[in-house]
């Protein structure tokens, strides 16, 4: 009833607005969008070329160029595990011409950082994900385990024995193997790494028993049998592994792992402008061409509304935050 009624307040309070605001008003807001884009769109990826953020940013910055008949430029910015990048965006004008291609470091950062320049959420202002990876959990054949229920009992028998890899702490490897950890119910050594490939590598020679990498990481080496797949970390399987179940199928209902990237523009900008970014960059996700550079780095589009990615933001914020407490991750 209480939010029933802050609704009612809240809808008859913007009527009375609009009963008293100039017609011109609502003019302008109208054609806020109308000549957007006046220059140059800049994507800021805060870390270097070659990663999540930064191919998906230029897998659609040509399909904008085309929409938009505007120039769009992917400026990296790799410094401060993409801090400075962030910063760049948060301080911009919020005209829209500015715009940053995160990834789930955008919600890591505040989980293990007690200080930044900006608020994650408060500073910025979601225009949509563009698209989205499943995990892998994976384990070296040698170590004769099929399902993740083997590894669980594996763990169980032998506990604080067994090792996980990741491609560093605080890594999105790193909280996903801790995830596993508490939803599994083990105790299990973490062996950070200085990336992903020492990771993999370790785990092939079977000196870390296991690790949750993302598909991209590690699929030439499951094809090759040098790893063995045991599980998704996905709601559903994935066309690339359709025989590998997820990690819900395997006995953990409610464990679910992403490595995801999203458009964001700087907190003020103006809804039409958002609204239209949004509109042109799930239009570009949509092609054929798109969705088959995607797929062929193992990742899917997964457009979403301004007010979808903001919530989603909302929701991983104090989820991370959690995690890293529980994974005596101390904030630095």
């Amino acid at each position: 009833m209480a939010l029933r009624s802050a609704l009612n307040a809240a809808f008859t309070a913007a009527t009375c607005l609009i009963l008293v605001a100039p017609a011109t008003l609502y003019a302008q807001r109208a054609d806020e969008a109308a000549g957007f884009p006046g220059r140059p769109i800049r994507i800021v990826v805060g870390f270097g070329p070659g990663g999540l953020p930064d191919i998906y940013a230029r897998t659609i910055a040509p399909k904008l160029i085309e929409a938009l008949r505007q120039q769009v430029i992917v400026d990296n910015r790799p410094s401060a595990g993409g801090i400075i990048g962030t910063q760049i965006v948060a301080d911009a004008t919020p005209d829209g011409h500015t715009l940053l291609s995160a990834s789930p470091s955008h919600v890591i950062t505040p989980a293990i950082r007690s200080k930044l320049p900006y608020d994650p959420l408060k500073d910025f202002a979601g225009v949509t994900m563009t698209a989205a990876t499943s995990y892998l959990m994976v384990v070296p054949p040698s170590l004769g385990v099929k399902t993740v229920q083997e590894l669980i009992a594996l763990a169980k028998a032998k506990p604080g024995q067994l090792n996980f890899s990741s491609a560093g702490i605080a890594s999105g490897t790193h909280f996903a193997g801790e995830l596993f950890k508490q939803h599994a119910s083990i105790d299990a050594v973490h062996v950070p790494y200085r990336g992903i490939a020492d990771a993999l590598t370790d785990i092939v020679s079977g000196r870390v028993q296991f690790t949750v990498s993302s598909i991209g990481s590690s699929v030439a080496l499951v094809k090759n049998g040098k790893l063995r797949a045991l599980a998704v970390t996905s709601k559903r399987r994935t066309s690339l592994y359709p025989d590998v179940p997820t990690m819900m199928e395997s006995g953990l209902p409610k464990f679910e792992w992403y490595s995801w990237s999203g458009i964001f523009a700087p907190a003020k900008t103006p809804r039409a402008i958002v609204n239209k970014l949004n509109r042109e960059i799930t239009r570009a996700l949509g092609l054929p061409d798109v969705q088959k550079l995607l797929h062929a780095r193992g990742a899917e589009a997964t457009p979403t509304t301004p007010a979808e990615l903001d919530k989603f933001v909302a929701a991983q914020l104090p989820l991370l935050a959690s995690l890293a407490r529980k994974a005596g991750i101390e904030k630095q």
